[in-house]
């Protein structure tokens, strides 16, 4: 934890060294982040990139007592990539609109038993914009709501996307046994 408050410390005073010693340190986690949203990797590595630099440019309205910097810079990569596939409008395969008359109520979320490498594994079978909304709902927190703000889709087109990858999920786990 020293050295991470030393990394930061060099961040804040703009040093490379620092800078890129972070992004080498979170590079890991922050790829199967933004794995979740792209599959392509130029696509993968452009959104972190974004995300680490907006981490870089605000490192000064990080504060501690709000939270753990991890968290924070998750969250803001998370928001760089969710931002980079609302610009990316052209992508007219990912979302069909959907009307909201589709009722859509998870009692259980099919991750809870599973370890952090069997999701991925699952996630990855799914499509990808089935997985970028099941990754936010289950994984990330968000609300039906949220999420159809942050891509600008229809609360209707979420909930159909959670409701697939509920039954896609279920055919790979029957499968499993």
């Amino acid at each position: 934890m020293d050295t991470l408050h030393h990394t930061l410390a060099g961040c804040r005073r703009r040093e490379r060294q620092s800078q890129e010693k972070l992004y080498r340190q979170f590079y890991p986690v922050l790829f199967a982040l933004c794995k979740n949203f792209f599959e392509d990797k130029h696509d993968i590595v452009t959104a972190i990139n974004n995300g680490m630099l907006k981490v870089f440019a605000n490192i000064d309205q990080y504060d501690s007592a709000k939270g753990e910097f991890f968290s924070w810079m998750y969250t803001t990569v998370r928001n760089a990539a969710l931002t980079m596939l609302r610009d990316r409008r052209t992508q007219a395969f990912d979302y069909v609109e959907i009307e909201d008359k589709m009722g859509f109520v998870a009692h259980e979320n099919p991750f809870e038993q599973l370890s952090g490498s069997d999701i991925r594994i699952y996630l990855m079978q799914l499509p990808v914009a089935t997985r970028r909304i099941c990754s936010l709902y289950y994984m990330d927190g968000f609300s039906v709501k949220e999420i159809a703000g942050s891509l600008a889709i229809n609360e209707g087109t979420v909930k159909w996307h959670l409701s697939e990858s509920r039954s896609r999920l279920k055919i790979i786990f029957e499968n499993l046994l």
